[in-house]
């Protein structure tokens, strides 16, 4: 399945999507056909839809549109990387950063393909610490590389907005493969270089 921004929507899931919004909405006191309420079933359902796209995108076949032979063999790291995901228990916003490195051997990639590949898994609903993984073993297994490192730094809404409301809590998670996990001095290059 290629890489590909969704712009549009599936109508039958849309409507369908709409329909529970609708009930959503009375359920919880709401009169959706108040003005302000009439097209929100609409809304939810298209945001619904792209907040999980990558649920229609496959994170190996965007890498491999772009795999070049080159013998570089030191690290390649692509920090920063917007990431905005969503709690798979309480539906709600994830957001943060996203640092990744691989060592080729042999084999490169397009810089932008690990930010899509990023984009790819975060748009799931998703946990923080299934991401990591799933972000390092799509580059591990599309790559061979010497080795993947993965770390997201995020803030949670879910605990920013309701239950424990702790607003500056962020949760880092990390993934290592390779030389990242046989060599102190390669894992702290790249923990110094995101610092």
């Amino acid at each position: 399945m290629a890489y590909q921004k969704v712009d549009n929507y599936d109508i039958a899931v849309t409507g369908e999507i709409e329909g529970h919004v609708r009930e959503i909405l009375r359920l919880l006191g709401e009169d959706p056909d108040r003005q302000g309420l009439l097209k929100t079933p609409e809304r939810v359902a298209k945001s619904l839809q792209y907040l999980t796209k990558g649920y229609q995108e496959d994170g190996i076949e965007i890498i491999q549109q772009a795999i070049f032979d080159e013998k570089y063999r030191q690290m390649v790291l692509v920090k920063d990387i917007d990431l905005y995901s969503m709690c798979e228990h309480h539906m709600l916003p994830f957001l943060g950063k996203c640092h990744v490195a691989y060592i080729p051997d042999g084999k490169i990639t397009g810089l932008s393909k690990i930010a899509r590949v990023v984009e790819t898994f975060a748009r799931r609903l998703q946990v923080q610490e299934r991401l990591t993984v799933q972000i390092r073993d799509c580059i591990e297994e599309a790559l061979k590389p010497l080795g993947v490192a993965v770390v997201i730094e995020a803030r949670h809404t879910c605990m920013q907005i309701r239950g424990i409301e702790k607003d500056n809590a962020i949760t880092t998670t990390s993934a290592f493969s390779g030389v990242f996990l046989s060599s102190a001095r390669t894992r702290n290059e790249f923990l110094n270089l995101i610092k």
